[in-house]
């Protein structure tokens, strides 16, 4: 075995768990669960193969804590304890191999096409008008932030009673979470927006709640973007995002995963051939999109799949760039996301 490789597979502690290396897959949205959001045979299918192949951790696609959180149908929910014996089968299919699983827990917030998932309403911490999707949310009340507290609290512990080794909250990628640390996506004048403080307030509160259910030892990390990407808009920069993830260091995650952009900024967060991918979404979510928007991507599709090319060109390992100043400023590990094909 070369150095390289060594290194790869030499161990590292997430909190109070070992892991056998650090080669981990990261969270994508499976979309195989039944309709009401549970564990169907499809999502048992999708990750055998990856436990088979010996992979030390493997983190779950956004599983929503609450009806209203949902972003897609097919998605698996941790909504309820109903849900608590088939995600119970999908973590015995992975440590049935050897390997871990931590479960990724989420809230869409803005970011979803309401009649896609059959929502009546879409929440946020402002009503900032999605120009993706065209949604425009409803500002959430401080009682509707303490009902979502709980539910990320009781999702963890569901989780946990199903025999997961971890949460990992999403706070990335421009979802509840990440809109209410985002200036642009949080204009909030009471306890919950201004200063970093106070727009960090949110998450903490949820840590706060989940460890309050799962206990000191249970790992509990969090996503968290290396950069907004909102050209023109008041998105976080990297060494505020580093901030950030100083003061949830110091509330008691775990560990930090760095991934990148909102919905809003394009495509920086898959970086690659964008022909097919842009196919398949106007064919899928993107049908359920506004007449104009919808009409536009239709039309326009060979265009915008060009440019995205040209401005997200696929390269490996595309987050790295983020990560040092993580690492220097926090003795917790730093995960990154993005394009990894070769040792």
């Amino acid at each position: 075995m070369d150095t390289d490789q060594a290194g790869l597979f030499s161990p590292i502690r997430i909190g109070t768990l070992e892991l056998a290396g650090r080669l981990f897959k990261t969270a994508t949205a499976e979309t195989r669960a039944t309709p009401d959001g549970f564990v169907s045979d499809a999502v048992l299918d999708f990750y055998r193969p990856i436990a088979r192949g010996g992979t030390p951790l493997i983190i779950t696609g956004n599983i929503y804590i609450s009806a209203q959180g949902k972003s897609a149908p097919f998605q698996l929910g941790a909504d309820d304890d109903d849900k608590i014996a088939g995600l119970a089968r999908m973590v015995d299919v992975v440590h049935a191999q050897g390997g871990r699983m931590f479960a990724q827990l989420n809230h869409c917030g803005r970011q979803v096409v309401p009649n896609f998932v059959g929502a009546t309403e879409v929440v946020s911490a402002s009503a900032t008008k999605d120009l993706l999707t065209g949604t425009r949310p409803r500002e959430m009340s401080v009682a509707e932030i303490r009902q979502i507290v709980a539910d990320f609290a009781a999702a963890a512990e569901r989780c946990q009673k199903a025999g997961f080794d971890g949460v990992q909250m999403h706070s990335a990628n421009g979802y509840l979470l990440s809109q209410f640390l985002t200036p642009y996506t949080n204009r909030r004048h009471d306890d919950y927006g201004g200063d970093l403080e106070r727009r960090t307030r949110f998450g903490r509160e949820v840590l706060a709640a989940i460890r309050a259910r799962v206990g000191a030892d249970f790992p509990v990390i969090i996503k968290m973007n290396g950069a907004d990407k909102l050209p023109l808009r008041n998105g976080l920069k990297t060494h505020e995002l580093v901030q950030i993830a100083r003061i949830m260091e110091a509330a008691g995650v775990d560990a930090v995963e760095i991934s990148v952009g909102h919905y809003e900024s394009g495509f920086p967060m898959v970086c690659g051939t964008f022909g097919r991918c842009l196919r398949h979404m106007v064919q899928g979510s993107m049908a359920h999109l506004p007449w104009l928007r919808r009409w536009a991507m239709r039309v326009f599709r060979p265009l915008i799949a060009l440019a995205s090319n040209v401005l997200w060109p696929g390269r490996e390992g595309f987050n790295l760039d983020y990560t040092p100043d993580f690492k220097a400023a926090l003795s917790i590990p730093v995960i990154c996301v993005g394009g990894f094909r070769t040792r």
